[in-house]
């Protein structure tokens, strides 16, 4: 029904303003969906298992590039999310890393191409900033 939709919404897009709340919710989605975070890719099933864990990282991706109806600014939200999509690209344990990072890769791709300057701004500057910095 629309109004369990809407509610839903709005449920998630609070969690994913919130501090941490992208890796809250990236785990969440990622870990209840039947493959898992530590699932490995290996034996005859490997190539499908490999095309379902990209496929659920594309989805996550375009759920974290979306600004929510809730979100009073584009602005506000990415400089909100922005951070903690970068922030999963440094994620320790190795069996969530990799999921994680291609969620991350992903979710910038997405953003650069519905707002580029906004994810300039909010993703490529403070990424390449060590780069740069070495640059100078």
């Amino acid at each position: 029904p629309a109004w369990l939709r809407r509610l839903c919404g709005q449920l998630l897009s609070e969690r994913l303003m919130r501090p941490n709340g992208v890796q809250a919710v990236v785990r969440g989605i990622m870990e209840g969906t039947g493959v898992g975070l530590s699932a490995g890719v290996a034996g005859g099933a490997g190539a499908e298992a490999a095309a379902v864990d990209w496929r659920k990282c594309d989805a996550v991706a375009k759920i974290l590039a979306s600004c929510p109806q809730q979100c009073l600014s584009l602005e506000d939200y990415y400089r909100l999310v922005c951070p903690q999509v970068l922030g999963l690209l440094h994620i320790q344990d190795k069996a969530t890393a990799r999921q994680f990072q291609r969620v991350a890769a992903t979710t910038l791709l997405t953003m650069a191409k519905e707002h580029p300057q906004l994810a300039e701004k909010h993703l490529l500057r403070p990424l390449l900033a060590p780069l740069l910095q070495c640059a100078e």
